[in-house]
């Protein structure tokens, strides 16, 4: 879907997507893993929306978007059942720079992607324990680390790279994890947006 995924917030993006996903559904997937942002802004309303969407399915969606407050936002993964929907991950290091930038409190501003360190090594989610690796944690180790401390049934990678086009960097990231698997023996799921 490239730029516009996660950019436009219309309702008919969101039903383009629900329609994407019960496609899957109907072809025997009950947990579907979408990119990086592909939600956008995460408010109530667009929870409802998906919720409502999903009621007659066994599916569950996990997803990612953005939570944004008067500090700044969240880059997170939410899972979504006809049952209700939960953020179950934060990010832990968002890019330096381009998205999490501490300096901006330190001059009174607000603003920027919140880093959550030392939070959520491993979410639950579609009954297994997941380590969630978004973009850039891909590429480090504490987020590896840290989440394989405590054990994961699996690896969930995701990631929105439709910018890198004509680069190596999504190809790198790919190897990364699966290089990080293989060291611990664990499966991986990747939903990339390129």
């Amino acid at each position: 879907m490239g730029a516009s995924l996660g950019r436009d917030a219309s309702f008919e993006r969101h039903r383009d997507l629900i329609v994407t996903v019960k496609d899957r559904v109907l072809g025997g997937a009950r947990t579907i893993i979408l990119p990086e942002s592909s939600l956008g802004f995460w408010t109530p309303t667009v929870g409802r929306f998906w919720v409502r969407a999903l009621r007659e399915t066994d599916a569950i969606v996990i997803a990612g978007a953005a939570v944004i407050d008067a500090g700044g936002y969240d880059n997170v993964l939410v899972a979504i059942s006809g049952d209700g929907a939960r953020i179950v991950y934060r990010e832990r290091m968002p890019v330096p720079g381009s998205m999490w930038q501490p300096w901006r409190a330190l001059l009174g501003q607000s603003g920027g992607a919140r880093a959550h360190f030392f939070e959520n090594p491993v979410a639950t989610a579609a009954g297994h324990r997941i380590a969630p690796l978004i973009c850039y944690e891909q590429l480090i180790v504490w987020p590896v680390l840290h989440s394989m401390l405590e054990d994961p049934d699996l690896i969930v990678a995701v990631g929105n790279g439709w910018w890198t086009q004509g680069t190596s960097i999504v190809a790198i990231q790919r190897a990364s994890v699966k290089a990080w698997a293989r060291l611990f023996a664990k499966p991986i799921v990747f939903s990339f947006n390129t």
